[in-house]
């Protein structure tokens, strides 16, 4: 490998919070130790926010810290060397999930999320990322290029689900429209039960409303490759305005409405013409409105709520999924922490697509098995389908009995039609 070319890509990325965070702000305080779930698990000092992004900080400082151009010796720079490089893949895509918990917990607010982030980015360039997300932000790409030689198998498996919206609302009128115009475009995930439930509640309550042709999952987001994560993005942004829709839905994963809802808006110029909202915070308003008939009794048992990083903590929707819960189930019990405080589930930043590194997520994973526990709930929801995969192995891991579900699935559990 070009060391040079290595340098090249990892200075492509270097913007003023990088910068900031490398080179100026960390006080090697340590405050953000505890607060990481990996460290935490591991009980591995190497495995610290302040230990990994400082890897990269010597490198960075090297180049972009006067002192250490001149004394390289006194700040601890160093040069990037091979070996160093190979070892950043497990540093930046299996050792940090990028929850940014650490942030919200360094008195500073040293960035080191974005610190990895940008190493992620420099190894996707240099074609050193899990293959695997690779794969799936190409099929993404693959699915607008192909969309019409594909939309017809599409709305054959779309009318097998619209059955089962039928049956549970006892309504053979109930429908899936899939690009139609309405008020309301909502962009799933792959799977039936990020399909069913919200088209259930869409029509107990005679919403305007079509399904998107494309899923809302992102992985080159994950990848740091912002190129591909915008070409994937850009899909919805053109489907939605060619529908002429007030307002994009997005399912309940958290990069996805991450992507849409904060990052689109910089990367193509300003607002977007239509609103981007959660499905999280749809169905809270179809229950403050009284457009939802539920019945707790329907969820009798106690159920815990897990807040995704990407919605919680970096989207602020966080009372949303409570209300609606409060609504959904007899009894209800947080985690401690919870809200922006709440650790990740451990599988986070695309960690669960990789099948090679599952012991180390489940390791991972003991410290939300240990908060799930301490709740007594054997119902624990979610938001987010990368939550959902990583939370329903930790239970099974540490053989805590419990159930894994959706909040939407919660809801039509309790629908009153």
């Amino acid at each position: 490998m070009n060391m040079q070319t290595a340098i090249q890509e990892l200075n492509k990325r270097y913007s003023r919070l990088v910068g900031t965070s490398a080179t100026n702000l960390c006080t090697h305080c340590g405050w953000c130790i505890d607060a990481c779930h990996i460290y935490q698990a591991t009980g591995d000092p190497e495995m610290s926010p302040v230990a990994k992004a400082e890897r990269v900080r010597r490198v960075l400082r090297r180049k972009h810290d006067w002192t250490s151009k001149v004394f390289p010796f006194w700040t601890g720079a160093k040069d990037l060397t091979e070996q160093e490089l190979n070892e950043w893949e497990e540093l930046a895509f299996r050792n940090c999930t990028l929850c940014e918990r650490c942030v919200v917990n360094c008195p500073m607010c040293v960035e080191t999320p974005q610190i990895i982030g940008a190493v992620r980015g420099t190894l996707t360039a240099l074609g050193k990322g899990p293959e695997i997300l690779d794969q799936l932000a190409d099929s993404a790409i693959w699915r607008e290029e192909a969309v019409d030689e594909l939309k017809g198998a599409f709305l054959e498996q779309i009318g097998e689900l619209e059955k089962q919206v039928q049956d549970r609302l006892g309504n053979p009128q109930a429908r899936i429209p899939v690009d139609q115009p309405a008020d309301k475009l909502y962009v799933p995930l792959s799977g039936a039960h990020t399909i069913v439930p919200p088209a259930v509640i869409f029509n107990a309550v005679g919403e305007s409303w079509t399904m998107s042709l494309f899923e809302a999952a992102n992985n080159a987001l994950f990848l740091g490759d912002i190129p591909r994560a915008k070409r994937i993005t850009q899909r919805i942004l053109k489907e939605a305005e060619r529908l002429n829709v007030k307002e994009i839905v997005v399912a309940e994963c958290g990069h996805a409405y991450a992507v849409l809802r904060w990052e689109a808006p910089k990367w193509f110029g300003g607002p977007l013409k239509f609103k981007v909202r959660s499905i999280l915070e749809v169905i809270d308003d179809y229950v403050r409105d009284g457009r939802l008939k539920l019945d707790p009794t329907r969820n009798p048992e106690p159920v815990t709520y897990h807040d995704p990083c990407n919605l919680g903590r970096k989207g602020g929707i966080l009372e949303e999924p409570r209300r609606v819960l409060r609504a959904a189930v007899m009894d209800f019990r947080d985690m401690t922490p919870n809200r922006w405080e709440n650790y990740c589930c451990g599988g986070g930043g695309g960690l669960v697509a990789n099948e090679d590194w599952k012991d180390f997520r489940l390791t991972a994973g003991k410290v939300k098995a240990d908060q799930i526990r301490q709740t007594g709930a054997t119902v624990a929801a979610t938001s987010c389908d990368n939550c959902l995969i990583q939370i329903t192995d930790v239970v099974d891991h540490y053989k805590l009995g419990a159930k894994v579900t959706t909040v939407s699935q919660l809801v039509t559990n309790a629908l009153v039609t």
